[in-house]
């Protein structure tokens, strides 16, 4: 299972006038999901505090009860030295475009110069207004399908919080899993249970043409291989085997 990120202090989640509580409760789940806490809103339409917002946010209530509320996006990100705006569309403003995988490399390289982040995130609506771009050093911009290229609030939050989560994480990316009660196989039992294998196939006369044989014994311990098999599953094979060899009863 996943541990939380502790290596890096999490970015700033700003929500700028956001628009329906249970648009902000569900960014705060999704904030949430990623490990962040710090959650900005610079004057909620509907008001604050909002019942709707802590309806939708599930298990995130801390988020939601810990937010604070701003005047001014400027005053929102005061205390912030690296802000990040995201935004889909094309704008007149001269900044450089990063990904969500750069930003969250980025910031986590920053944390170790203790340089506090922020992300920005506009209306539901119409997204960030010029004026508060203009207060950020980056834009930040979630590559999607450029048929479809509009995230709602959460899916923007989540994107962005995620990719900082896994530029920390050390899940492996695969896990084998193997009941308590056995093991994985050891290469003596593997060994044992291939020859016991070709042996009785040896008998029924499938590995008859000799000059095939290598290749066909070959191929069949790959598979086996492949197949990451606990020592139980071995012990397993090897009856079936022995009972297919002494066939049905009469």
């Amino acid at each position: 299972m996943s541990q939380a990120p502790d290596r890096s202090t999490p970015p700033a989640i700003i929500l700028v006038h956001p628009q329906l509580g249970q648009n902000i409760g569900m960014a705060a789940r999704a904030m949430l999901n990623c490990g962040l806490g710090d959650l900005r809103l610079v004057k909620p339409r509907d008001g604050w505090p909002s019942e709707s917002a802590l309806a939708a946010s599930a298990s995130a209530t801390r988020v939601i009860s810990e937010a604070r509320i701003f005047e001014t996006t400027a005053a929102a990100v005061a205390d912030l030295q690296q802000v990040y705006a995201t935004t889909a569309r094309s704008r007149s403003l001269s900044k450089r475009i990063v990904t969500p995988r750069l930003a969250a490399r980025e910031i986590v390289t920053n944390n170790g110069s203790d340089i506090a982040s922020g992300v920005m995130f506009g209306p539901e609506a119409s997204g960030l207004e010029n004026d508060d771009i203009a207060l950020a050093d980056t834009v930040l911009s979630v590559p999607v399908n450029p048929e479809c290229p509009s995230l709602n609030l959460a899916q923007a939050v989540f994107a962005v919080g995620y990719e900082w989560f896994q530029a920390l994480d050390e899940t492996p990316p695969e896990i084998v899993s193997i009941p308590k009660e056995t093991r994985p196989a050891n290469k003596q039992e593997l060994v044992g249970l291939f020859e016991h294998l070709e042996r009785e196939l040896d008998a029924c006369g499938f590995l008859r043409v000799e000059e095939r044989r290598p290749i066909m014994t070959r191929n069949l311990r790959n598979m086996f291989q492949r197949a990451s098999m606990s020592e139980q599953e071995v012990r397993t094979f090897r009856g079936v085997i022995k009972h297919l060899v002494r066939g049905k009863p009469d």
